[in-house]
């Protein structure tokens, strides 16, 4: 029952998630909010349309400035901020581009993480302060042309000689790669798989872009190519051996996803409110008719219910407590969910949801690469089908 206290009812935040958020939370969310809203918006529909990011390095040095690139790492000069408002940020640079956010979380929560977690303290030193500040770009590099979900089976390999690292393969698909000063490559050894901190101006590597993408076309998305690179013994991160290096990096990076698909879900579920609101159809707005407002009140009820699964697996992270079975729950869910509320404000906008003026048909497309990476649906259903029952049906 409502009383004179009760708040009045918010469209926006028809839940009340913001009453869980402090202070801190709020300014770093709408700091991020409004650089979105200053350097991307006004120019995204070009950037996307004209398949490029320009302008890249300085957006990333503007990023770093905001505390933004490694954002919940401690130590050499990263913010040390929640997890929570990492998650908050990832949800406001995606409400912009799926392509902003992938930037963010491939430097941060994949090349930056991995050398923070498993880095010597000399990589450390060497690159974490200048990644942080956006002077150097880092990307990723464990997906292969023919293997990209079963990465056990890659055939990048790094062999021994002398005291050196020569490393020899491909991979693919690899945000930021051409842009990039240092790349994170994971390589089988004869003593496992192992990461290392290659530096992209090392002979043998190189990083052409991949083209004719339609999707993720505001992000620099490229081929890693290693041709004998030649590497000193101190370019091996240290602390990593197996798979578990990769997969605890991948597991921090679908973090990020869980909140900022609901980025992109929010941006168009607000464009379709806001068209329902102004649109006539029969002498009415169309958010009056009843198949209208059971949309609405569908995609609301999907957006809103992310939103608090994300704040919680993000005090769970903060707490310590996250498991990668939950993360696997929060991504699966959430993007899934936010590709339906994309979908359903196309047709609310009906021809006008498929241009450029407006962000929902941007967002679709966006979120069909993000459902695929990081773990594609079927991976994060046999994780939790494999925690649910006791039961590996990976192989079989």
């Amino acid at each position: 029952m409502g009383s004179s206290t009760t708040p009045p009812f918010n469209p926006a935040d028809p839940l009340g998630v913001d009453d869980l958020l402090g202070p801190e939370d709020l300014a770093v969310r709408d700091t991020v909010r409004g650089w979105a809203a200053d350097r991307v918006l006004p120019h995204i529909a070009d950037w996307y349309e004209r398949g490029e990011l320009p302008g890249i390095r300085e957006l990333a040095r503007e990023l770093g400035a905001m505390g933004a690139l490694g954002m919940s790492l401690t130590g050499y000069g990263c913010a040390g901020a929640s997890a929570v408002q990492y998650g908050l940020a990832c949800l406001e640079l995606e409400a912009a581009d799926s392509g902003i956010r992938s930037l963010v979380s491939v430097q941060g929560s994949l090349a930056m993480y991995a050398i923070w977690r498993f880095g010597s303290e000399e990589q450390k030193q060497r690159w974490l302060p200048r990644m942080a500040t956006g002077e150097v770009i880092g990307c990723f590099g464990l997906t292969e042309p023919d293997h990209g979900s079963d990465p056990a089976g890659m055939r990048t390999y790094a062999k021994r000689d002398g005291t050196d690292w020569v490393l020899t393969g491909r991979k693919m698909w690899i945000t930021n790669g051409t842009v990039a000063g240092v790349a994170v490559v994971w390589a089988r050894t004869d003593d496992g798989i192992r990461g290392f901190a290659v530096p992209t101006d090392t002979p043998g590597f190189s990083a052409p872009e991949i083209r004719h993408k339609w999707s993720l076309r505001a992000s620099v998305t490229a081929e890693l190519v290693l041709d004998e690179v030649r590497l000193p013994a101190d370019a091996v991160l240290p602390a990593a051996t197996g798979l578990r290096g990769p997969l605890s990096c991948l597991t921090h990076a679908r973090y990020g996803i869980v909140w900022g698909a609901m980025g992109a879900a929010r941006a168009s579920f607000d464009a379709a409110l806001d068209y329902a609101r102004t649109r006539e159809q029969f002498g009415k707005p169309i958010g009056g008719f009843q198949l209208t407002q059971a949309k609405l009140a569908d995609m609301a009820v999907e957006l809103h219910k992310g939103v608090l699964l994300a704040h919680h697996l993000g005090t769970r992270m903060d707490a310590g407590t996250l498991r990668p079975e939950q993360v696997s729950f929060g991504k699966l869910n959430n993007v899934r969910e936010a590709i339906e509320i994309c979908r359903t404000a196309r047709t609310i906008l009906g021809a006008n949801g498929i241009s450029l003026e407006y962000p929902v048909m941007r967002h679709a497309t966006n979120l069909e690469s993000v459902l695929t990476y990081e773990g594609t649906v079927e991976m994060h259903q046999l994780v939790l089908g494999k925690a649910l029952t006791g039961l590996d049906a990976f192989r079989g």
